[in-house]
């Protein structure tokens, strides 16, 4: 246990520090240079530069990917974003599909374990800016895929260091806890929001023929097992939700990880229980552990109520500064 983070007495409940930012934080908008990048399967995700430099520039460069239902618009993403370009950082948000505001083309979407798209720009950007040092932060789902993605790429990585915030590293496990209690209210939004995109896709795909799903039965879609049985499986090539998230959950692939890598998790997290935190003997000598009491999902709220500081965001840029010397 480390206890680098110390909230207030106000600010110790969970749902409080979940809630807060995306509550009661205003950032001053910020205009983005939008690169869309086209994969190699047809298909084109959205790619939000915060003040891009020029091919020639030497800055580091941090790639972000958010949460489900995330997007630049969220808080997290763009107070980090300005924390980065504070300190010498290049930043951009990797939207996954449809995530951008603009509906993908194919019929599959973007899931927690689905790393081909961020690796192509990944690989797009090494070839571009061959001087520049990467960095990736992955937030929640992003958290999980950027680590299932490190585990994959092992020795092959060419990200300098990498941050893994609130990854809900056993998905199954995951699945069944925010089912429960005012968890469920999360999971009501979230799954709504997968619902609301899933109908916007049936005006240009035939999901009867290619899944046997109707529009009408999506709004019986009510958890994350019933959504990813009926939809993300089958779209994605998995046997069932269950082999989705056996396959997808990045806890299997934490002793592969090769990347200097942190992984910040706190015990009170609402999206789910302590059991998906590796142990020691579960992550390789390259992973760094940081759990704290509490910090809820994706808070880590210092100060007050009333003067929050946002610990989470300089903690990130501390680590990927130490790196960097």
């Amino acid at each position: 246990m480390i206890n680098q983070f110390k909230p207030s007495f106000l600010l110790k409940n969970k749902h409080v520090q979940t809630l807060y930012s995306s509550a009661f934080r205003k950032i001053k908008s910020h205009k983005f240079e939008v690169e869309r990048f086209e994969l190699s399967d047809g298909d084109f995700i959205d790619c939000f530069w915060y003040n891009k430099q020029t091919s020639k520039s030497k800055k580091p460069i941090v790639l972000l990917f958010h949460g489900l239902a995330g997007s630049y618009k969220s808080p997290y993403i763009q107070g980090t974003m300005q924390e980065l370009d504070a300190n010498g950082f290049n930043s951009v948000v990797v939207h996954f599909r449809s995530c951008s505001g603009v509906m993908n083309k194919s019929a599959t979407s973007y899931h927690s374990g689905r790393t081909d798209d961020a690796l192509e720009f990944i690989n797009s950007l090494k070839v571009k800016y061959t001087d520049n040092k990467l960095f990736c932060i992955g937030y929640s789902l992003g958290g999980n895929m950027l680590l299932k993605l490190l585990g994959e790429l092992s020795s092959s990585s060419t990200i300098t260091a990498a941050v893994s915030v609130s990854a809900p590293m056993l998905l199954d496990i995951c699945a069944n806890h925010i089912n429960k209690g005012f968890a469920k209210f999360y999971q009501y939004i979230l799954v709504k929001n997968l619902n609301d995109t899933l109908i916007e896709k049936f005006k240009t795909h035939d999901f009867k023929t290619l899944i046997n799903l109707e529009k009408k039965d999506v709004k019986n879609l009510k958890t994350f097992w019933d959504f990813d049985e009926a939809y993300t499986a089958p779209i994605h090539g998995f046997a069932s939700a269950q082999d989705y998230y056996t396959k997808s959950s990045s806890k299997q692939f934490l002793k592969h990880i090769k990347t200097d890598t942190l992984i910040i998790h706190s015990l009170d997290d609402p999206f789910m229980t302590p059991k998906i935190i590796p142990n020691e003997d579960e992550i390789s000598s390259s992973v760094k552990l940081e759990i704290y009491q509490y910090g809820g999902h994706v808070g880590f709220i210092e100060g007050t109520i009333f003067k929050p500081k946002y610990w989470l965001e300089k903690r990130i840029v501390k680590y990927f500064k130490q790196k960097l010397a």
